[in-house]
Parts: structure tokens; C-alpha cells; sequence
């Protein structure tokens, strides 16, 4: 499991623990790390996309 799995999947568990107890800054912090992980997720995707491109490029220079 990568961070940004790791992160949404703990931050989804502290929203709902805040939820259940009622600890507005526990449910705030699981917000948080969801939105660190779908971040980190669309950094790597966005990434990914422009080394293949980049690669792509360089195919074709040859």
C-alpha cells in the first residue's frame, strides 16, 4: 500500500472515529489526510503521465 493509500484509508478512520465521538479536531484531521492523499495521488498520476510522455518523446528522437 502506498502513502496515499495509507494516508486516506487512516484519514477516513480518524473522520469516522471523530464522527462517532464527537471530536470535531480528530474529524478535521481525518479530512486532512484524505485530501493528502487524493493530492499525493494526482501529483504521482500528473507524474507518471509526463515521463511517459517525456519517454515517448525521446522514442521518437531515435
Amino acid at each position: 500500500m502506498d502513502e496515499n493509500t495509507k494516508n486516506k484509508a487512516a484519514g477516513k478512520a480518524k473522520e469516522m472515529l471523530g464522527k462517532v465521538t464527537g471530536n470535531d479536531r480528530m474529524k478535521t484531521e481525518g479530512k486532512t489526510d484524505q485530501a493528502k492523499g487524493k493530492v499525493g495521488g494526482a501529483a504521482d498520476d500528473a507524474r507518471a503521465k509526463a515521463e511517459g510522455v517525456r519517454d515517448s518523446l525521446r522514442d521518437d528522437d531515435r
